[in-house]
């Protein structure tokens, strides 16, 4: 004896009846897309809205490993706005010494790109960095990108 039910054939000429489609699961290909909200308030536009603010205005007046750190930061950042990394991995993966990583991070301090959250050491783990990507000095000077 079969547990399964046999299939029924449908008779010459004869239609399947319509699904039964809830309107909350109904599929809309043709429905325009709104960028989704994420944690923390950002839509997703915003992230790249800083960067190419940083790329645009700020990038220029930094040193490869300035930049290079702030990239790294900018990519660690979650939603809560801060990025937590330690200073030796910070220099293994930008290819830098730990002493080139320490004095970027005082220069981006110091122009305003970064704001040390909190310096970690062995016993409270790694620092905390706010990345920003543009200051009021660097936005003094850009123009209007072109239309």
């Amino acid at each position: 004896m079969s547990t399964h039910a046999e299939p029924s054939i449908l008779p010459g000429c004869s239609v399947l009846a319509p699904m039964e489609v809830r309107r909350d699961e109904a599929h809309r290909p043709n429905a325009p897309r709104t960028p989704k909200a994420k944690a923390g308030g950002r839509e997703r536009g915003s992230r790249f809205a800083s960067l190419n603010a940083f790329v645009d205005f700020t990038m220029r007046d930094l040193t490869r490993a300035e930049t290079l750190v702030w990239l790294a930061l900018y990519r660690d950042t979650k939603p809560d706005g801060v990025a937590r990394t330690s200073q030796a991995d910070l220099a293994r993966r930008v290819g830098a010494n730990v002493c080139t990583i320490k004095r970027a991070v005082a220069a981006l301090v110091h122009q305003g790109l970064l704001t040390v959250v909190c310096r970690g050491n062995l016993r409270r783990g790694p620092s905390a960095y706010r990345v920003h990507p543009i200051t009021k000095e660097n936005l003094k000077g850009a123009r209007a990108p072109p239309s």
